[in-house]
């Protein structure tokens, strides 16, 4: 009986079709173009095992070896879940998940047998391959990602047709030509397929990690840390003429509180009725395109007259996105340069002269006398702006350390300072002098790119200024650094460091030299990832309707723009079927070896009747025409197995049309 049973659950269990070492080799380079980008965020060891599972398996097909053991793959994979959580202090989150997903996938390469682990291998590599897009989305990873694509779906049509014959390149060549099928249907829905602000799904919160950019609060060497960084943080197009470097101050945070060392913003919410100016002189129109920067707050020209949509402008005039900025977002903006403001309310009043109850006392003494000796408050602030010019301060990146009273260190002992020093050594003498004032962080000039005819913003440009309340004015912009080194704002950065070297390549803005060359072509570059980012990255709803109204389509909505989907979509559907339909015979030698057979056989009074399938034709052939049987047997045998049957192969094609020829010979005698 247990023989009996054992060859019944033999019998039951259907044995599965080993995965070819043709379809494996292309599996396993597959694998390896997708986790190759993730070697940068990987620990070492994590690298070394994926390799390692990698060449083994390789070496198992090529040499025909066993498989590990099972006991050593759960040994294995319970040794690298503990690497990465001991790694990552979770098994959560981008980074440990995807530490933990190439380690399952080298670990599922070690028992990978049949077609149904290929196919599990498969879709492990495409998770791998869209996990890079959560570290960059630039066109040149977009550009590889795409090629490991391909190389997968090569694999992937060698596990599912694992008898077509397809041998060297001819799996790249047939995805290459489905891949080329589908761009129109790609393009059509990339168009017109409904966006929705937002993304359609939450990411962990590290997914967000490493962005640079500028932060809510502000203390001694935190914007000239920053300024290290040639990164983009965002590029602007104007509708016209560019205004003077004087004028491009991009607003971001505003810092009210100061605790003696830290300027930090209010937890300002965007009023329900936007702020209210006194626009003096013509508007500047722009589009701005912000990197993702996981923060909130937008950039613009002082002062933004226009609100982005799902975006808001507080009582300090900053702009507020509903949602963190973690995708390229690009919005439509308009600024006056001149303004006059309103009145302040007495909350306002108050947090403008906010001070700590102690701490630098000179400074304080100072102010005291100013505002003693001096009535007006502009009379105030040019004694503060000709203590920086007239006295021996130093613009510089790398100042010294600033004691506890840091206001007092810098104003009477080192001198030496970046833009956060000076701004905030600025506003703490108008407040302690009796003038309201506030801090405001943001970027200051940018770098045209002529190809592109655009500007770039990058980090290096962060800088920090002050706004002073005047009765007669409002909110008025005070750059101290000016009054130091006003080449920081005529000319940029670049200009104003006595040491450029210290600044990254692409800040060094002074004209040419010896790598010119080098920043031209940085600058080109820039302009291929400024059109990706717009028009591919930054392409969400509000770009979308712009975008199809500018073509003609007028106001659209959803409703509109699915029905205009679908019809592209089955205009184009029915097209391609009529045109396969109608090329099919004359291009798959299969049906034009056989629709030569028939047409033969007609000719002789043998027409294939509609009803009769190929086999059955043959044999009444055959029964009629005795010394033809043999050959007209084997073509309606290989015909059914070429165009009904499971496998076949290109040389099952060649052979048919030789019979076919042969027998066109035969009968022509």
């Amino acid at each position: 009986m247990r023989w009996i049973w054992k060859n019944r659950s033999e019998r039951a269990k259907p044995s599965e079709e080993p995965l070819s070492p043709l379809a494996l080799t292309w599996l396993l380079a597959a694998l390896v173009l997708a986790a190759m980008p993730h070697v940068a965020e990987l620990p070492v060891w994590l690298s070394v095992l994926f390799a390692a599972g990698a060449g083994w398996r390789g070496f198992i097909a090529l040499r025909g070896q066993s498989l590990p053991p099972r006991w050593l793959l759960l040994a294995l994979a319970l040794l690298a879940g503990a690497g990465v959580l001991i790694d990552y202090r979770t098994l959560f989150g981008r980074d440990a998940g995807v530490a933990l997903m190439v380690a399952m996938t080298a670990c599922k390469l070690l028992e990978t047998r049949g077609l149904r682990d290929g196919v599990v291998l498969v879709f492990l590599g495409y998770l791998l391959v869209m996990s890079n897009l959560l570290y960059s989305q630039e066109i040149l990873m977009a550009l590889y990602l795409f090629t490991a694509v391909l190389v997968m779906l090569a694999a992937q049509v060698l596990i599912h047709r694992p008898h077509a014959g397809l041998r060297g390149l001819a799996p790249l060549r047939l995805v290459g030509g489905m891949v080329l099928q589908a761009i129109p249907v790609m393009l059509v829905l990339f168009i017109l397929f409904p966006r929705i602000p937002g993304p359609l799904w939450g990411l962990p919160k590290d997914a967000y990690q490493g962005r640079t950019g500028l932060s809510d609060e502000m203390m001694p060497g935190t914007v000239s840390e920053l300024v290290r960084s040639d990164a983009v943080a965002f590029r602007a197009r104007f509708a016209g003429v560019a205004p003077p470097p004087n004028q491009r101050y991009w607003r971001g945070p505003i810092l009210w509180r100061f605790d003696g060392r830290r300027w930090t913003r209010l937890d300002e919410l965007p009023a329900n009725t936007p702020a209210t100016f006194v626009p003096e002189g013509a508007a500047v129109d722009y589009s701005v395109i912000l990197e993702p920067s996981n923060r909130r707050w937008l950039f613009a020209l002082d002062l933004p007259a226009s609100i982005p949509p799902r975006a808001g402008m507080t009582a300090s005039f900053q702009l507020l996105r509903d949602q963190p900025v973690n995708e390229v977002y690009r919005y439509e903006m308009r600024s006056f340069p001149n303004y006059r403001t309103g009145e302040l309310t007495a909350a306002e009043w108050q947090r403008g002269l906010q001070l700590p109850a102690r701490g630098n006392p000179r400074a304080r003494t100072l102010a005291a006398q100013w505002s003693e000796h001096m009535t007006r408050p502009e009379d105030r602030i040019g004694a503060a702006l000709a203590l920086f010019r007239e006295q021996a301060f130093y613009y510089t990146l790398t100042p010294q350390l600033l004691g506890i009273d840091s206001v007092d260190d810098f104003l009477f002992r080192t001198r030496q300072g970046f833009c956060e020093h000076y701004a905030s050594a600025f506003v703490f003498l108008m407040r302690a002098a009796g003038v309201p004032a506030r801090v405001v962080t943001g970027y200051q000039g940018g770098e045209t790119n002529d190809l592109g005819g655009y500007f770039i913003v990058r980090q290096s440009d962060a800088h920090a200024w002050a706004e002073v309340w005047l009765a007669e004015r409002g909110w008025v912009r005070v750059d101290p650094t000016a009054a130091v080194a006003p080449g920081r704002v005529r000319e940029g950065l670049y200009a104003a460091v006595a040491d450029p070297g210290l600044l990254p390549f692409l800040a060094r803005r002074g004209g040419g030299g010896e790598y010119e060359w080098l920043r031209q072509l940085a600058l080109s570059w820039d302009t291929l990832n400024n059109g990706w980012n717009e028009w591919v990255l930054a392409y969400g709803p509000d770009r979308q309707k712009e975008f199809l109204s500018g073509l003609g389509f007028g106001p659209v909505d959803w409703a509109e723009m699915t029905v205009a989907m679908t019809v592209a979509l089955g205009g184009f559907g029915l097209l391609v079927a009529g045109w396969r339909w109608r090329k099919r015979g004359a291009r798959d030698p299969v049906t034009r070896a056989w629709q030569r057979f028939c047409a033969r056989l007609a000719r002789r009074g043998l027409a294939r009747g509609p009803h009769e399938g190929p086999l059955d034709f043959t044999e009444r052939v055959a029964a009629s025409r005795p010394e033809l049987a043999a050959p007209v047997r084997e073509i309606g045998r290989l015909y059914a197995i070429l165009r009904y049957g499971p496998t076949g192969s290109p040389a099952d094609v060649r052979q048919l049309r030789r019979l076919v020829w042969r027998f066109r010979v035969q009968t022509s005698r």
